[in-house]
């Protein structure tokens, strides 16, 4: 058997150089401030497999883009004095993420009924339009309810938009899709797989939940489009979810984060939408901020609030998450807040979805519970995702506390600076923890975290 090709020492050594140079490249130039542990994996694989890791960096290597896209927020907006701590608008206000808005209302929504409600009523009293991104969108009863409601909007004259991602909605059947067109509603998919698929973006994906209605309503949270985010089908329970809805100025600024999102998807762009002046009820104005993170901004925005609440939350950090797999900094950040008096309480699913995620999480709620952490495992799969910090403020929206919603994903999280925001996830929380039970790390056997360390590095590389 012959071999089609081969090369010589020296051939190797320039391929293997080369393709660090691509590394060094794409990352200091791209400004892609890896991890650590990051580099050294990505370094590490070129040198021992090049023929495979180059060509696969080449696919996957991508975290930024290379230039930071120009400012988004728009001008017409009305200043709106400062809100929440002084440390947190300190750092949010330099990281080029939306101002602070008053909004009239916020309405949670921890019942996938009423969410689902929320979300119908939103597009069928829409007037002008209707944008959606989405990570899921199924073929089930709420991707059909949806559907419906969405065709029956274009019929009424409604310009409607829907972004799905690549690979969320592989297993959405194209004739849902097709129908969609069909109605008149530009349809477009996010990052498609074998698109040009060596500008190194293939493996960011839009993870963002938002709906929003003639730029006055914004709907947003952690659930996608599906039935198990809302309500049990097929003998499987539905998951734990939260999901909220408000009327204000941020409904525009979350209709710009879609616009510049249809746009780096690559879909033929409409001119920007007119917007109006928004009547508030000055008796029940709401304070809240939209928080996106992502490839299309230059920090990791949402990261870098969650180091800040290690260092400036006086007594509580409460947090809920399906996967829990922090980096070494965060996590030794809040293990500091624990050492020094803070309360950090951790809820995730005794069993999520993902199985390499539940053994990647050992090493982090050992490490947690031992410096005096609390975590509480939930007895079905808990898919909010939501982080409150003393009286001060409070996120929610579609973040994981692990590395590729971090720093890989496009993300949305809201910040809520009100008392009533702030009370409500707080006694939903606390409702939830009240039917959960309550870590006991246990010493790993050898092989056991040999086994977590490898799955943890695994992890944070895709």
């Amino acid at each position: 058997m012959s071999i089609p090709f081969s090369l010589s020492a020296l051939e190797h050594v320039a391929f293997v150089t080369g393709g660090l140079l691509i590394y060094v490249l794409s990352t200091h130039i791209g400004g892609q401030r890896r991890h650590p542990s990051a580099a050294i994996g990505w370094v590490l694989a070129i040198i021992a497999f090049p023929y495979l890791t180059i060509p696969f960096f080449l696919l996957l290597g991508g975290r930024k883009f290379a230039r930071p896209l120009p400012r988004l927020w728009s001008s017409q907006l009305n200043e709106i004095p400062l809100a929440g701590p002084e440390w947190a608008a300190r750092l949010l206000s330099v990281l080029d993420v939306p101002s602070i808005t008053t909004n009239s209302q916020i309405v949670f929504h921890a019942n996938g009924d009423d969410s689902l409600h929320a979300l119908l009523v939103l597009i069928q009293a829409a007037q002008r339009s209707v944008d959606i991104c989405t990570y899921e969108f199924g073929d089930d009863q709420v991707g059909r309810k949806v559907t419906q409601a969405l065709i029956q909007s274009a019929d009424r004259g409604v310009a409607v938009r829907l972004m799905v991602d690549a690979i969320g909605s592989l297993r959405t059947p194209r004739k849902i899709l097709h129908q969609l067109i069909d109605a008149g509603i530009q349809v477009q998919h996010f990052m498609p797989i074998f698109h040009n698929p060596f500008r190194g973006r293939t493996n960011l994906r839009n993870h963002r939940k938002l709906v929003i209605a003639d730029e006055s309503w914004f709907w947003s949270g952690g659930r996608n489009l599906a039935q198990k985010y809302f309500f049990c089908g097929r003998g499987a329970p539905s998951w734990v979810d939260l999901t909220f809805h408000m009327q204000g100025p941020i409904a525009l600024q979350a209709t710009e984060l879609f616009d510049r999102d249809w746009k780096i998807s690559e879909a033929q762009t409409n001119p920007p939408l007119q917007t109006g002046s928004i009547k508030l009820n000055p008796q029940n104005e709401r304070h809240a901020q939209l928080l996106p993170s992502g490839p299309d901004f230059s920090d990791d925005t949402v990261y870098a609030l969650l180091l800040a609440t290690a260092y400036n939350a006086n007594q509580r950090i409460l947090a809920v998450t399906p996967y829990f797999v922090p980096d070494e900094t965060l996590l030794s950040a809040w293990c500091m807040a624990c050492r020094r008096g803070v309360q950090i309480t951790l809820l995730v699913p005794k069993q999520s979805n993902h199985r390499l995620a539940d053994l990647a999480r050992e090493r982090a709620l050992r490490e947690l519970v031992n410096v005096g952490g609390t975590v509480y495992l939930y007895p079905e799969m808990i898919h909010s995702k939501a982080v409150i910090i003393d009286n001060q403020l409070a996120l929610c929206g579609s973040v994981n506390l692990d590395g590729r919603s971090l720093f890989l994903n496009f993300e949305l999280m809201t910040v809520f600076y009100g008392a009533t925001e702030i009370h409500w996830l707080s006694a939903w929380f606390e409702k939830q923890t009240a039917q959960s039970e309550l870590y006991a790390p246990r010493a790993p056997s050898l092989g056991r975290d040999i086994l977590e360390g490898v799955v943890r590095s695994v992890g944070f590389q895709l």
